[in-house]
């Protein structure tokens, strides 16, 4: 390590002999002279030095560290090497924090960061989605300041570490978060919030869904259990009353036999992960297949239209795109009044395809249109009983589509009717293959044959 005694010991005793042979040489007072003009210029070269030390100290700069040669270079190469060093350091925990505020903007959950007066440190973007503050804005505030909903206020008042809080509907935009209040360091806290919205409705669907199949069930089986304690209790039953008994009851078996054939098709499809078969359909003869069960389906009750206006291959599973368009028609013959018109539509689009089904039924009300996909809902419970419908259909056909990448769209006016649009990629479609005009010959005339 340098020391500057050796340094300064030499510069005074350089001084010194300078002095000694001045005095030996002229005269004693002009040694001394001369003695005390050396200590000076060294005694003022050091202030000077000293004011540019504490000069630079006041705005430390790597770039302005003074220059300066013996004891005094040295000092000041070794401030310059531990500012650089500070600097680099600096740089390190700048670098860390950015990424700690990166990772932290990339949690999946809101992070808050309190002192010990609940006052906001650092939050992520998603805790200020969640709670409605601004970092900028906010820091620095208390967050009880902020969020004034009294349940969140008695929960972190109490410091409820081992209790999370969750608060429906937060701030009235809908949503449900679970918070967790976690301390940390000397009295810090965390306030970790997580959006539950899609986890609480999946439980909600989940309790609906269990009480619907028992509703479902009930009837049916409230209806065969009264008819089989009649047969029992009635020795002599004519045969009219018998037929009509045995005939109610296996109409609630079917009902019961086609709702648990539903469920079944609907847990396949919500079960299968894998992609779908990629069978070739024909759009024409699909389409004209579904037009014709359509037409026996309703029974000359109402007028069938066919619209085709591209010719296609259908690239899916036939099964089950057999399964969703069928239920979107048989839906329409169930909700068209008698003398009605229903239209089977399929259309080039511009991102691929689309299958319409398309009514002049009684229409569905807007607020109904975006709960028709959910299992078991019904706009007109009585009505949809009647007709012979689960409340599975729509869950269906929306479970198919998303298989093959498509989406159903829902249009739809009270009291003018409604279309269901079943919309398929680009990459399920493929050319129809032309026929030859040879082949379209004999196809017209074999018929006269």
């Amino acid at each position: 390590m340098f020391s500057p005694w050796p340094y300064l010991f030499r510069r005074i005793f350089v001084a010194c002999i300078i002095g000694l042979l001045v005095a030996v040489i002229f005269d004693s007072r002009l040694g001394l002279f001369t003695l005390s003009v050396l200590i000076s210029f060294q005694f003022g070269f050091h202030l000077i030095q000293l004011w540019r030390l504490t000069h630079w100290l006041k705005q430390p700069n790597p770039t302005s560290v003074p220059e300066a040669n013996g004891p005094w270079g040295m000092v000041f190469i070794s401030l310059f090497r531990l500012q650089r060093r500070a600097e680099h350091g600096r740089e390190l925990l700048s670098e860390a924090l950015s990424r700690f505020q990166h990772a932290g903007a990339a949690l999946p959950d809101g992070v808050v960061i309190m002192d010990a007066y609940d006052r906001i440190e650092w939050c992520n973007p998603l805790a200020e989605d969640h709670l409605g503050i601004d970092l900028e804005r906010d820091r620095g505030q208390q967050l009880t300041y902020l969020m004034r909903q009294p349940t969140f206020l008695e929960w972190l008042s109490k410091e409820s570490y081992e209790h999370p809080l969750t608060l429906r509907n937060a701030r009235g935009s809908g949503t449900t978060l679970l918070f967790t209040l976690v301390r940390y360091g000397s009295r810090e806290k965390l306030v970790v919030s997580r959006d539950i919205t899609v986890i609480e409705n999946a439980e909600r669907i989940r309790r609906d869904f269990v009480a619907n199949v028992s509703h479902e069930l009930r009837t049916p089986i409230t209806v065969i259990s009264g008819f089989l304690e009649t047969l029992e209790d009635t020795e002599d039953l004519d045969k009219e009353s018998l037929m009509h008994a045995i005939g109610l009851m296996r109409s609630q078996a079917e009902r019961m036999q086609h709702l648990v054939e539903e469920l079944l098709s609907l847990s396949r499809l919500e079960s299968d992960v894998g992609e779908p078969a990629r069978d070739e359909l024909s759009v024409r003869d699909f389409i004209q297949l579904l037009a014709r069960e359509t037409t026996q389906l309703s029974r000359g009750r109402h007028r069938v239209l066919v619209e085709i206006e591209d010719e296609a291959i259908l690239l899916g599973s036939r099964t089950e795109l057999h399964s969703a368009f069928g239920n979107l028609a048989s839906n329409a013959v169930r909700y068209t009044p008698e003398k009605g018109t229903i239209t089977l539509k399929w259309q080039r689009t511009e991102t691929g395809g689309s299958f319409s089904v398309k009514d002049s039924g009684i229409g569905i009300a807007p607020e109904h249109i975006p709960r028709l996909t959910e299992r078991f809902y019904r706009v007109d419970k009585s009505r949809s009983r009647d007709t012979g419908g689960t409340g599975l259909g729509l869950s269906i056909v929306q479970h198919v589509l998303s298989r093959h990448q498509g989406y159903l769209d829902i249009k739809s006016i009270p009291g003018s009717g409604s279309e269901f649009i079943a919309h398929l990629p680009a990459e399920r479609l493929a050319p129809a293959p032309k026929v030859s005009s040879e082949i379209s010959l004999l196809e017209l005339i074999e018929p006269i044959k």
